[in-house]
């Protein structure tokens, strides 16, 4: 399921940087995207995607998965996320966007200025990492996500700021979009539902 899920998520995805986002041995990894590929669930190629039919197998996964969660203390955790999410959001916006939505794009001159959002993360990081081990108690897998933003984090910390929002890799922004829709997924919602509450990320 964890191939399957990490497929979904990223849309499409080279092997090696799914292995690398995965964790285990890329050996390992490489065996299971095989059958996969060959049982028709995921589509080979320069990129893997997830197919109509694997799509439909991970959501019946999924599915049971949350047959053995408690649906209240997931939920919570889910509420919890929502006031976060909504402050990260903020964040993003004011680091591409001095002044916000309709600011001029932020050129990353003004030290302070950046420093003052990296702060804001630390803070952002320091709350969300409680959420995912209540989350975490329901459903082990997403415990990953917390050493994920970390990884993307240090980089941040270390001066690499393009692991803030880079695309197409496991930067901050792209691994907490990758939570948000597990949170989601968890209470039995879709993106367009959570949309719909005002949770779209």
């Amino acid at each position: 399921m964890a191939v399957l899920q990490a497929v979904r998520l990223k849309g499409r995805v080279h092997s090696a940087d799914l292995a690398e986002t995965l964790g285990p041995d890329p050996g390992e990894i490489a065996d299971i995207v095989e059958r996969l590929t060959g049982s028709g669930l995921l589509v080979g190629g320069a990129t893997l995607r997830i197919s109509l039919s694997g799509r439909a197998r991970l959501e019946t996964l999924l599915a049971e998965e949350r047959e053995g969660i408690d649906p209240a203390a997931t939920a919570a955790a889910y509420d919890e996320f929502r006031a976060v999410n909504a402050d990260f959001k903020s964040l993003v916006t004011d680091w591409q966007l001095k002044g916000g939505p309709g600011g001029a794009p932020n050129a990353h001159d003004d030290p302070d200025y950046d420093a003052a959002l990296l702060a804001r993360l630390d803070e952002v990081h320091a709350r969300v990492r409680p959420i995912i081990e209540a989350a975490a108690e329901q459903l082990p897998r997403l415990k990953a996500y917390a050493a994920k933003l970390l990884a993307a984090l240090s980089k941040v910390k270390d001066g690499d700021t393009a692991w803030l929002t880079r695309p197409l890799v496991d930067s901050y922004h792209t691994v907490w979009f990758e939570l948000h829709e597990e949170l989601i997924g968890a209470i039995g919602m879709t993106r367009e539902e959570a949309a719909r509450f005002g949770d779209a990320q």
